[in-house]
């Protein structure tokens, strides 16, 4: 299993309308073959932050995905602040609670 996971920052007048471009990746992506999560949703608390979060079946999965994932985009994209977005690799998932 392949999680992406993290955060980037964005002006805060622009950050609603960047996530919103996103909004076509996001409904693809949750219905493309081997995504088992796809978000990127404004954060609760820092209105400049935007928080995103992927989590796929196995690499050939996202490697597919990347492929025409970047076609998906619609609309103004502010580019980021700053950016703190990682990969992480795991083969095991445990009930959190």
């Amino acid at each position: 299993m392949i999680i992406i996971a993290g955060h980037t920052i964005t002006d805060a007048d622009k950050r609603d309308a960047a996530v919103g471009a996103f909004r076509a990746m996001v409904e693809r992506a949750r219905t493309h073959d081997g995504c088992m999560d796809f978000s990127i949703s404004p954060d609760a608390v820092d209105p400049e932050r935007v928080n995103l979060f992927e989590r796929w079946r196995d690499q050939a999965a996202l490697d597919a995905w990347r492929k025409i994932a970047g076609k998906l985009v619609k609309g103004p994209r502010a580019k980021p602040r700053e950016v703190a977005v990682s990969l992480y690799r795991t083969e095991r998932a445990e009930k959190p609670f």
